[in-house]
């Protein structure tokens, strides 16, 4: 089952979890604020209106599948699985301490509705191939959503992915790339330009639709898009801003993996409030 919510509960939901967001990330004084708020938006128009899952049964076997590859961008997972009813506030405040369940990076083994066990940058679209094959090999109609980020794109093995997805017709597989201009350590621009990624994408036989990530008119209009199969893989190159929301993270690169201080969360929950 999907959750269907409409566009204005969709912005409202993606505001609770930026708040949510900054809170675990403070709390913990460890994390990655930057790419979890950009990536956010659709996160939760994909959760909130599109992905058949079930938090009831999060085994069921025909839910659709969401990996999120950029997996160090977990606080933004575990914001969208309490919205839903997977996790409670307890679980992400306890983000990154000895034993909680919403650890670091996202883990299958640890967090209740989280399908994929990240780490290295650059797996999660070929386990995302996997799963569409086992799906085709059931005779499953259920369809597997990847998120990638941009400077992830750099890696060797997304592109294998890219290439082999084109070759078995996995047209239940659908990538989205978060691409907010900034990796680890600086912007992608300095550290390896990636280029003009939708011809790329086309040109290794995927169709590509190109957004604003932060507008949920075209995250709607282009997960209705994706959701179709026509046997050809499918991609939406989402336009975002790092860490957007709050004024002294966006688009800065310290951001990506620092947490704010005390006097910058309270900065920080004016300005989302």
């Amino acid at each position: 089952m999907s959750m269907n919510l409409e566009k204005e509960e969709l912005i409202k939901m993606a505001k609770r979890c930026r708040i949510n967001i900054i809170k675990m990330v403070h709390k913990a004084q460890s994390g990655h604020p930057g790419g979890s708020l950009s990536a956010i938006d659709i996160i939760v128009g994909l959760y909130g209106s599109k992905l058949r899952i079930d938090p009831e049964n999060s085994n069921w076997e025909d839910r659709d599948r969401f990996i999120m590859s950029k997996g160090h961008a977990s606080p933004a997972i575990y914001s969208i699985l309490h919205e839903i009813g997977y996790i409670e506030e307890s679980d992400f405040m306890s983000f990154r301490t000895l034993g909680s369940i919403c650890q670091g990076h996202v883990d299958m083994k640890w967090t209740n509705g989280v399908d994929f066990s990240a780490g290295s940058l650059g797996m999660g679209l070929s386990f995302g191939l996997g799963c569409s094959f086992a799906a085709k090999l059931d005779n499953s109609d259920r369809n597997i959503w990847v998120m990638v980020g941009d400077g992830e794109t750099q890696e060797g093995q997304v592109w294998e992915a890219i290439m082999a997805a084109d070759f078995h017709n996995s047209g239940n597989l659908k990538m989205i790339i978060d691409r907010n201009g900034i990796q680890n350590d600086d912007f992608v621009s300095k550290q390896m330009e990636i280029g003009d990624i939708t011809s790329k994408l086309v040109s290794f036989g995927w169709e590509v639709k190109e957004i604003n990530g932060h507008d949920m008119d075209e995250i709607m209009d282009s997960l209705n898009w994706a959701e179709l199969n026509n046997g050809r893989p499918k991609a939406i190159v989402a336009n975002t801003i790092k860490g957007k929301g709050v004024s002294f993270m966006e688009n800065n690169p310290a951001f990506h993996g620092m947490a704010p201080n005390d006097d910058e969360l309270v900065i920080a929950l004016e300005e989302l409030s």
